[in-house]
This record gives C-alpha cells, sequence and structure tokens, in this order.
C-alpha cells in the first residue's frame, strides 16, 4: 500500500538528480508516472540518448508504471502535449511536479543576456508552462491537484547566480499566486527548495573548485548519504498525497535529513504618516523606526573584502 496509490503524476526533469530520484519514488509510492526531460547536457547538447528513457525503464522493472515525454518544459506546445499524453493515458492528472533546471553561473557584470535569457525560460517558463495546462484540468475535475515547484535557497541571493536567483524567487511568487487562485478547485501549491549532489550541482564554482583539488565528483558518492537525491522526494510524497491538502502556498526546505518550513513574508516594522511625507522627517525619524539595528550589509563590506577577511 503506497501512499500515492491510485494518483497519477507528471514529472519534469525526470532523467537524472532529483528529477529521477523523484519519479522513481513517486511509482514506489503506487502512483503512474509520465517521465518527462528534454535529454540534454547541462550544456543545451542532445545526448545520444535521453536518460528519462532509462529512468522509465527502472521503474517498471521494479513493477511501476510509467511513460517517458521527451520534450521542452518552457515549450507551451509541448506542455500542453505532456499533460495530454498524461491525461489521455491514465484519465486524469493529479501531480505535477516542475524540477527541471539548469544553471549559468556569472557575476551579474559579466552575464550575457542569453545566460540570463535561458535560465529565466527553463526554470521559470518552464514551471508555468506545465502548470497552465495542469490547472486547466484541474478546474474543470474541481476534485484534487497537487503542484510541487522547485526553488531554491538561491532565492535568499547568490552573489554569481543573478539568474538563478531571480528565477527562483519567481517560482515562490508564481507559486504563491496559483495557490490563492486554485485553492477553490481543491487544488495545492507548494515550493521547495531543495540540497543535494547531482549533476547540475557538480557544475557550480564551488564543486568544480573542490573537483580541481582532487576531490571526486560529488554526484557519484552521494548515495546513502546526506547529499543523496532521495533525500527529498518524501517531503514531495507528503506535499502530494491526501494529507498535503493541508499545505498550500508554502515554502519548503529539503536538505540531507532536514526538512524545514520557512516563515511566511511579513512587514516587521514600520515608519507612518499622517499625510504627504515630509523629507526631513523621513531623515529624522527612519533609524530610529526601521534602521536601527542595521550595521552592515547584506554579506561581507568592500573594506571586509579588501583586507582579505
Amino acid at each position: 500500500m503506497g501512499h500515492l496509490d491510485g494518483k497519477v503524476a507528471v514529472v519534469t526533469g525526470a532523467g537524472a538528480g532529483m528529477g529521477r530520484a523523484t519519479a522513481i519514488t513517486y511509482a514506489r509510492e503506487g502512483a503512474k508516472v509520465l517521465a518527462w526531460d528534454l535529454g540534454v547536457a547541462l550544456d543545451g547538447k542532445s545526448l545520444d540518448k535521453n536518460p528519462v528513457d532509462e529512468v522509465v525503464e527502472e521503474i517498471q522493472a521494479e513493477g511501476g508504471e510509467a511513460i517517458a515525454f521527451h520534450g521542452d518544459v518552457a515549450s507551451m506546445e509541448d506542455a500542453e502535449k505532456a499533460i495530454g499524453t498524461a491525461v489521455d493515458t491514465w484519465g486524469k492528472l493529479d501531480i505535477l511536479t516542475c524540477i527541471a533546471g539548469i544553471l549559468r553561473e556569472r557575476m551579474v557584470f559579466n552575464m550575457t543576456e542569453d545566460e540570463w535569457d535561458d535560465v529565466i525560460r527553463v526554470h521559470l517558463k518552464g514551471t508555468f508552462a506545465p502548470t497552465k495546462f495542469a490547472a486547466i484540468h484541474w478546474r474543470q475535475r474541481r476534485e484534487f491537484g497537487r503542484l510541487t515547484a522547485f526553488s531554491s535557497g538561491a532565492f535568499e541571493g547568490g552573489a554569481g547566480q543573478p539568474n538563478y536567483s531571480a528565477a527562483k524567487g519567481g517560482i515562490i511568487g508564481f507559486v504563491r499566486s496559483t495557490a490563492l487562485a486554485m485553492a477553490r478547485y481543491e487544488v495545492t501549491a507548494n515550493a521547495i527548495c531543495p540540497s543535494a549532489a547531482t549533476r547540475m550541482t557538480d557544475n557550480t564554482l564551488q564543486s568544480q573548485e573542490l573537483i580541481r583539488k582532487g576531490s571526486p565528483v560529488p554526484s557519484t558518492v552521494a548515495a546513502g548519504t546526506d547529499r543523496d537525491p532521495f533525500n527529498v522526494p518524501p517531503l514531495l510524497v507528503w506535499l502530494s498525497s491526501d494529507a498535503g491538502r493541508v499545505a498550500s502556498g508554502r515554502v519548503w526546505r529539503a536538505e540531507g535529513w532536514h526538512y524545514g518550513l520557512y516563515d511566511e513574508p511579513r512587514e516587521v516594522r514600520f515608519l507612518h504618516s499622517d499625510g504627504p511625507w515630509d523629507m526631513d522627517m523621513v531623515f529624522d525619524k527612519f533609524h530610529e523606526a526601521l534602521s536601527y539595528d542595521m550595521t552592515t550589509p547584506i554579506g561581507r563590506t568592500a573594506d571586509d573584502i579588501r583586507q582579505g577577511n
């Protein structure tokens, strides 16, 4: 008896990493899975064999039910076709989990327009496109729907990831909006900020530096450790299950053997005027009301960096 028995799931980015782990885990928990991947390398070049086919074969070898879909998550045409394929094959769609992503790390002053556009397109539009067509089905069905979209702790800001941070922050806003819009149709929408050793994280600046120093490629030694991608899906299973009905519009963290819930954004201080702002009053009262405990900017100051701290 699985926690997702009778459910139908679509998982994007299912060819590797956390997407693969999620598709396999959903199937083990009783879901029928459409595993979706474009089948490209990190640089965008097509692979000789789409790895999502092997994921489907692995699910089927374990007695699960799955089909592969080769397509671009940010293509409206492919997204409509993928969701339609799941519905046509199994009669419904219950779960959409948007994981597909790419990484193009660069400091903001060095980033190219293509590096910005590509990351925003895959992560942000690649969450919107499948969700649009899933939402149409869920609105018609008015019975059950579970969206979980992958954000990242980078939404708090990553110095060499302005495109990625922007996309991941955008996903949180998108999920909050979708949660409000779809609540009346028995649909939940949540964002998850996961961390694990995957093909994509192998390519981060930090991982590449460790590899250059002789460390093994992180994803190749992650199995069974707190960096194993299979540590993430149990939280996704709960969010996608009947029990997950109580959670929507939330941001969750899954890192190793730790799950967490982020606090909701709220105003914590204020400065109020009874009429049009007086500039001198703003400067006179601002520190007392709003900035009284602020001493340095986020991160290290320029002086710290110059002094090598």
